[in-house]
């Protein structure tokens, strides 16, 4: 669906060149031409209006002075710096055009009609006038000489199987005597100068002759390889003609051929088969195809024609480029050359290095050359309905796809304009309310207007293509041929003929057109604005008027104007790019400037451009032919294959086959740039996956089409997901739900985003939607579409990022729950009748589903007897809400209503067997109310509600009630059944209680037996749980006599003195028992000793301080000397160890960056200690205790105690010691308050020196520890489990700072408050003053 848009053209005129030209060919040098004439070689500057240099073959000898001397070919040898001419005398010239030197480097006695070079200048073939070939090398040697004329077919000759001979097959309309014929070649056209013609392959290792046949006049087409050894020969054609033109892909052989009723391209293999042809738009003896071209990438195919002899007359020449796609041959350019004698056409040529150049040789020494480029002419307005129109151009025809419409694929399409001529450009109409209207440049510079609207005549010369037909109506709107007007600008019938002098037609907003012509020189452009002149009565054809001028120093290679802003942009060829004015008084051109104020200059010229706005500032889009993307001169990307632009979108195709959509609406140049440059997130709504090669057609506004064409030629249409979103949150915001809920089913995007999108406009006119979808079916699907999740944070992030621009305000409420009340409300407001199975909807979506209300709404329709015909029956909604729900659940929610009728409808439409459901039923409607329920609740398992029916049916069925509740562990639930007076009440707390005592929770059950009036149950209750205040409470209530209330006394003193309860235990004793020497004893052994003198002295026991008390102080002494001195040793010995340990560990930190394997100091770590494994790093425990068994709790406290192991030469042997270090500081620590009262008590009973001793020890090793904290847990070793080296908070950068500071040799901790020093109370007044 392209067309070749004319870039640009050059031409000039050598005036002063000597005789005729006969053939050319391109220098190595570029712009540089050499011409072949009946006197000798010319070559042609790049000034292209003098010649640079040329050598006379005429004063040399080589040709006749006569002027009747031939060159039959010419090629330029840059490796030997000289050209290569063949004369049709025989001699085989080495030009330089340098030297002026002419060698003759061989010579054929029977002259030469072609000399034709490889593509890789390796060898050289030349055909003679005694019909032989000669292949020679490059230095002309030669290597054979073969005769064109060979009996055989070659090398390539067809095998026969023998399945089934010619006369045995089918002939189709031509019948059985078709296989009698005998097939017979006529010879060849009049016209035919009988020459040979040369065609290489591509790859240059086969060449294909085609010579006319002595014996029969025809031509045949002979397939030769590099050693000229005959492949194949083509089989008998009937009228072939002289052109001969081998694909560059090397497939095909292009060749022409004239039919009984037609003139033909043909096409042949290698092999000598026909494959394919195409007819040429003239009558039969009309033309004559003098050369078919293909160019260097076989995707035009140049055809030179010219009219057969008229008498007294000259014939016209014509060049015609012809393409394909989709198995049709499309003509896209026609260049009418006139029929003046200068104006014939000696040669034309394709570029090597540019495929779309094309230079042109005429007689009168006029030479010109042509850039085209593929372009899609699409409609570019945005609102109206013919926007999406695309042009084809096919010969005479414009082939119209109104893509709004339908999606044709090519080479059909929606309708077709007929016009008088060949045509070459099509302009659509820049104002956007008119998009559709077309402008047509035929090859008579005639410009056709096609119009929609004001005509209500059919056009003839408009006519439905793919479309059409017996009893159809057309709904596409067709255009009519509103004028046509001649464009005198840029040609003049007495100048030298240039054909497509006018490019780049552009049709304006105001009606005038705009054409850029060749300037006075090569490099020059001109601008012309041209306007309609009012028709005049009488005159033959309109004429557009020439009313301004502009002169462009450059070449012009694009022009766009942008629809919108109406801004036109003119591109040169060195990529400057120039605003056009035009709605200035004076139009002028002016530099195109960026908000900034520099001028915008393309790095490389732009084939493709656009006018667009990014961020609200009007850009101007380049592509070029090398796929590289520009946004004003900065290069954003360099795989972009086609873009489009349509409203604020942008849309591109790369070359790794994907199709992306960008807004521009706030998007910067770098965001732009990034988004094309890196991979798209995993929900990103801007990147698709596209068939490879896929290119953009065009866009289709409003329907969020996208066309792309694939490189055969066929289309597909994709539904750009950002095209498509954007449209549907348009929609939502302007409350058109029912356009959106279509689009978004058919698309298949999630409902859920009609509320999310804007939760607060949704609840807001859940009516407008209800009333707009109007659909029941559609609005069941919305309900079970719903989910709690919101889609515009997961599925459909919003193109710029923010996310939901409008919260919902409830958050404590579910969003499904929400959103069905809504609805629920807004239905049965609208028509409860008509939306009755929605509102089903409604109750079952929600969570938890309102299954009972539903089924009540089933039944009060069953019981309503409306005549309403828009209503629901019971039987359909019963049926509607099995479909949502399963049938078994439904049975036991209609069950659960206690409705037998509600039970029987739902038990009726499952696939329940009646024998089960019926006999069930009948037991449970002869049962009393209260007990009919609670068998129902139980079989539903509702035990909750089971039990209140059953404490309603009477004492007689308790036992019944306590058990369930026993089984069920209702006890809390069956307590709330029964006042706390009553016995049901009693039971219930007993067996509560007991269930309590089983599960160990004694003081609990006591709590229950003690509420309930249990007290012996409550007594021991209390007593296993250690409460032994309530015990003796519970005492009391049971009326315990003082022996009772003793024992019990005594019994609990033990369990306390086991508990190390010793101060609690003496209370007892003394109280309940009277023992107060024991309660003494007691209070010695738990070292209370103030308690302890306080009984002595209030019973007068003063025997007990000799007898037991001060040897009791003594001993306690004793025993915190030995205490202390045995932290004291620990505490020096670890830290002496630590010491060496961090040395050690320095030392092999340093050693690290060397090796040196003899440290003798290295076999003391393991290799763990450096370097933390994964297993460390994600098992609980170290490798010792790898073994033990999870289930233990008691091995597992073990395993923490032991988790670093003081083992010399161990993993964490470091972490160890200060683990046990710290620990010694808070054993001294704690003992500090006990150690005191101490003190006071020697000194009370005059043991001072015992006292000092004491006290000079603790203080001692207070000053060691205090003096040591610094020492051990240094600063740095407090930052280090402040500022872990790996961490939340790290970065590249300090981590390997950490590295380079060796830093990285700690292990990640395990404990980080391992390294926190342990604090020492200094507030405490320990000491005794007295003892200093």
């Amino acid at each position: 669906m392209r067309n070749l848009r004319l870039l640009r053209t050059g031409g000039c005129r050598f005036a002063a060149a000597p005789g005729t030209p006969q053939c050319f060919c391109l220098s190595a040098e570029p712009g540089r031409v050499l011409v072949g004439s009946q006197h000798g070689l010319l070559e042609l500057g790049p000034s292209r209006d003098s010649v640079t240099r040329e050598i006379s073959l005429t004063a040399e000898g080589f040709m006749p002075e006569d002027g009747s001397g031939c060159i039959v070919g010419i090629e330029d040898l840059p490796e030997q710096e000289c050209v290569c001419v063949a004369t049709a005398a025989g001699d085989i010239l080495l030009c330089n055009l340098s030297t002026k030197q002419v060698d003759c480097v061989g010579s054929v006695d029977s002259g030469l009609s072609t000399m034709s070079w490889s593509p890789d200048q390796e060898l050289v073939l030349l055909a003679t006038g005694q019909q032989t070939l000669i292949m020679m090398t490059r230095d002309f040697e030669p290597i054979t000489e073969k005769q064109i004329h060979q009996d055989e077919f070659g090398e390539g000759k067809f095998v026969a199987l023998g399945w089934g001979k010619k006369e045995t097959q089918f002939h189709g309309s031509e019948g059985k005597q078709a296989a009698h014929r005998k097939q017979t070649e006529s010879p060849t056209s009049a016209w035919d100068d009988g020459k040979p013609r040369v065609t290489w392959r591509g790859d240059g290792q086969f060449v294909a002759v085609s010579a006319v046949c002595p014996e029969t006049g025809a031509r045949k087409v002979r397939v030769w390889n590099r050693e000229l050894v005959l492949q194949s020969t083509s089989e008998p054609i009937s009228g072939l003609e002289q052109a001969l033109s081998w694909k560059p892909s090397g497939n095909l052989i292009a060749s022409t051929q004239e039919k009984p009723n037609r003139y033909d391209v043909v096409f042949l293999e290698k092999n000598g088969l026909l494959h394919g042809e195409f007819t040429l738009p003239f009558q039969k003896g009309q033309v004559k195809v003098n050369e078919l071209l293909w160019n260097a990438d076989s995707t035009i195919l140049a055809i030179w024609l010219e009219d057969l002899k008229v008498e007294n007359s000259n014939t016209n020449s014509y060049v015609q480029l012809w393409t394909t796609g989709n198995y049709h041959w499309y003509l896209k350019q026609s260049l009418h050359f006139g029929s003046l004698e200068e104006n014939q056409l000696v040669s034309l040529l394709w570029d090597r290095e540019n495929p779309y150049r094309l230079y042109v040789l005429c007689q009168g020494w006029h030479y010109l050359s042509y850039d085209w480029h593929w372009t899609t002419d699409h409609g570019m307005g945005e609102n109206s309905q013919h926007m999406s129109n695309v042009a084809v151009i096919d010969g005479d025809k414009v082939l119209v796809t109104a893509f709004q419409h339908a999606v044709v694929p090519p080479p059909m399409c929606t309708y077709e304009l007929q016009l008088q001529q060949a045509v070459n450009q099509v302009a659509f109409h820049t104002d956007p309310k008119h998009s559709g209207d077309m402008a047509v440049l035929d090859a008579c510079n005639k410009i056709s207007v096609y119009r929609y609207g004001q005509s209500t005549m059919n056009d003839p010369s408009v006519r439905f293509g793919a479309v059409g037909g017996n009893g159809f109506k057309p709904t596409v709107e067709t255009p009519y041929l509103d004028k046509a007007y001649r464009v005198d600008v840029g040609s003049d019938s007495n100048e030298v003929m240039n054909p497509l002098g006018l490019r780049f037609l552009t049709w304006l907003p105001n009606d005038s057109f705009l054409v850029v012509g060749q300037g006075q020189h090569a490099a020059q452009s001109v601008l012309h604005h041209l306007t309609a002149v009012p028709h005049v009565a009488g005159a033959e054809e309109d004429h557009l008027n020439l009313w301004l001028s502009v002169p462009v120093d450059g070449e012009v290679i694009s022009l766009c104007c942008s629809p919108v802003t109406r801004t036109v942009a003119v591109q040169l060829a060195d990529g400057q790019i120039l605003k056009y004015l035009w709605e200035a008084s004076a139009p002028v051109l002016e530099p195109w400037q960026t908000s900034s104020g520099s001028a915008v200059q393309f790095p490389y010229p732009c084939v493709q451009t656009s006018i667009t706005r990014i961020s609200g500032e009007e850009m101007i889009l380049g592509l070029t032919d090398r796929y590289r993307f520009f946004v004003n001169d900065i290069e954003v990307a360099s795989n972009i294959t086609s873009f489009a632009t349509y409203n604020e979108f942008l849309l591109v195709t790369t070359n790794s086959h994907t199709c992306q959509c960008f807004c521009l609406k706030n998007i910067s140049v770098k965001a732009l740039q990034a988004g094309l440059s890196s991979a798209a997130a995993p929900n990103s709504e801007t990147l698709r996956k596209v068939e490879r090669g896929s290119r953009i057609i065009t866009v289709v506004p409003q329907d969020t089409k996208v066309v792309l064409q694939m490189p055969r030629g066929n289309l597909e249409t994709v539904h750009h997901r950002a095209l498509v979103l954007a449209q549907i949150r348009k929609w939502l915001d302007r409350l058109m739900f029912r356009e959106a809920f279509q689009c978004m089913r058919k698309l298949r995007i999630n409902l859920n985003l009609l509320y999310d999108h804007n939760p607060k406009l949704f609840l807001e006119n859940a009516e407008t939607f209800i009333r707009q979808i109007d659909s029941v079916s559609s609005i069941n699907l919305f309900f079970t579409e719903l989910k709690e999740e919101d889609f515009t944070k997961s599925m459909y992030p919003s193109p710029n990022g923010s996310s939901n621009a409008h919260p919902l305000q409830q958050t404590d409420q579910k969003k499904v729950n929400v959103i069905c009340d809504v609805m629920r409300v807004a239905m049965e407001h609208i028509d409860p009748q008509k939306y009755c199975l929605s509102i089903l909807t409604a109750h079952v979506k929600k969570s938890p589903p309102e299954l009972e209300i539903a089924l009540q709404k089933v039944h009060d329709l069953q019981e309503t007897i409306t005549p309403d015909v828009k209503a629901v029956s019971a039987e359909e909604a019963l049926k509607y809400l099995l479909f949502l729900v399963d049938v078994n659940e439904l049975y036991d929610y209609s069950l659960g209503t206690y409705d037998f009728d509600l039970v029987i409808m739902v038990a009726e439409k499952s696939q329940k067997d009646p024998k089960e459901y019926l006999p069930f039923l009948n037991t449970l409607q002869k049962m009393e109310t209260n007990y009919q329920r609670y068998t129902i609740d139980r079989h539903l398992k509702r035990y909750t509600k089971a039990l209140g029916h059953l404490s309603k049916c009477g004492p007689e069925h308790f036992s019944e009630f306590l058990n369930l509740v026993k089984d069920q562990n209702q006890y809390c639930e069956a307590l709330k059944l029964y006042p706390s007076s009553t016995q049901e009440y009693k039971d219930i707390s007993d067996a509560y209680g007991e269930y309590l005592i089983q599960k160990q929770l004694y003081e609990q059950a006591a709590l229950i037996f003690a509420r309930a009036g249990i007290f012996a149950k409550a007594l021991d209750a209390f007593q296993n749980s250690g409460s032994w205040q309530q015990a003796l409470c519970m005492a009391s209530q049971l009326g315990y006599t003082k022996d009772k209330l003793s024992s019990l006394a005594w019994s609990m003193a033990g369990k306390l003195v086991e508990q190390r309860k010793h101060a609690e235990a003496a209370i007892l004793l003394e109280q309940y028992t009277q023992d107060y020497e024991e309660a003494v004893l007691l209070l010695l052994e738990g070292t209370l000793w103030e308690e302890a003198l306080r009984l002595i002295h209030k019973y007068g026991r003063l025997d007990i301080l000799e007898t037991n008390f001060k040897p009791a102080i003594l001993e306690a002494q004793k025993n915190q000397l030995i205490f202390l001195d045995s932290q004291k040793t620990a505490f020096i010995h670890h830290k002496s160890r630590l010491q060496v340990v961090q040395e050690l560990k320095k030392a092999c930190e340093s050693l690290q960056d060397y090796e040196m394997p003899n440290c003798p100091e290295l076999d003391l770590f393991s290799e763990t200690s450096s370097v933390v494994t994964a297993s460390d790093m994600n098992s609980k425990y170290s490798h010792s205790n790898s073994r033990i068994s999870a289930r233990s709790s008691k091995n597992r406290r073990k395993a923490e105690r032991k988790r670093y192991s003081l083992k010399e030469g161990s993993a964490f042997e470091d972490m160890a010691l200060l683990e046990v270090l710290g620990e010694n500081v808070r054993a001294v620590e704690t003992v500090k308050g006990d150690i005191h009262i101490l003190l006071k008590q020697l000194v009370l009973f005059g043991y001072d020196e015992q006292a000092g001793a004491l006290q000079q020890v603790l203080e001692e090793v207070l000053e060691l520890m205090e003096t040591s904290i610094p020492e051990i847990w240094t600063p740095d070793l407090q930052q280090s489990s402040v500022n872990p080296v790996l961490g939340p908070n790290s970065t590249a950068n300090s981590i390997m700072a950490a590295y380079q500071q060796k830093r990285m040799t700690t292990p990640v901790m395990q404990d980080p408050e391992l390294l926190i020093p342990p604090k020492l109370n200094k507030n405490l007044q320990w000491k005794l003053h007295l003892l200093q």
